[in-house]
């Protein structure tokens, strides 16, 4: 029976492997005791020197990454995995000491999907690992959507922008894909935070605003002036079609 994969291509029927790249012995064998009893396999690298070559020959279901480690640091290995190939859709945690609002709104516009300071508990990072997987279990709408210039193709998790295909994180794609299938209608943060990420217990509205910012950056010939995903000042955003360039 070969099993079912979800939306990052994984297989269910086997447990979801999940790279590790923490330099800390103590923090890496606390991390690795408490995934592994929950099911997943770990693999753990106290430096980023090998994990892309590793994740490219058999891609992870995430990437656990400390921010600071010895050589490429965990910052520099995100915007490699976001640049990369069959990559670009795994999810990725930071697990560092550097907490302010700053570092982790750092984290996210570099491409992360969660950012857990440290010292953690094992339960929250067990709580937040399955959160994150369990936003990309939800299978998208197979039909491929064309909104103008840009076409969203579910099936393949594939961004195509003025014919150009533009690389983007599992979160990204999801929040566009659901911005596209409700053109003209005004979500607010915290609605886009249930329907997009699911699971809101760590996440904060302000998460919202950075990936939007991201989504532009993409998708917008001006991100500065948005012919698509437009600010509704004090209610949220809403996606829309430019004039003549009616959905498909």
């Amino acid at each position: 029976m070969l099993g079912t994969r979800n939306s990052l291509g994984y297989n269910k029927s086997v447990k979801p492997s999940i790279f590790v790249v923490e330099d800390d012995p103590d923090i890496s064998r606390l991390v690795r005791h408490h995934l592994e009893n929950e099911g997943f396999a770990v693999r753990v690298y106290p430096n980023g020197s090998t994990v892309i070559a590793d994740a490219e020959r058999q891609r992870p279901a995430l990437f656990v990454l400390d921010i600071m480690v010895p050589g490429k640091d965990g910052l520099d290995l995100c915007r490699t995995v976001r640049q990369t190939q069959g990559l670009a859709a795994v999810p990725v945690i930071f697990l560092t000491a550097k907490s302010s609002e700053a570092d982790r709104v750092l984290g996210l516009e570099i491409g992360a999907d969660d950012y857990i300071a440290k010292p953690f508990s094992p339960r929250e990072l067990v709580a937040r690992v399955k959160a994150v997987l369990r936003r990309f279990e939800r299978p998208l709408p197979p039909s491929p959507l064309t909104v103008g210039e840009i076409q969203i193709d579910p099936s393949a998790m594939v961004l195509t922008v003025r014919g150009q295909a533009v690389p983007t994180t599992a979160t990204e794609f999801r929040l566009l894909d659901y911005f596209a299938r409700h053109l003209g209608r005004v979500f607010s943060r915290d609605h886009l935070l249930d329907a997009v990420w699911r699971d809101t217990s760590y996440v904060t509205p302000r998460s919202v605003d950075v990936y939007v910012r991201r989504i532009r950056e993409k998708i917008e010939p001006d991100p500065e002036n948005p012919r698509y995903l437009k600010t509704v000042r004090g209610a949220g955003y809403r996606f829309e079609a430019p004039k003549g360039e009616a959905p498909q």
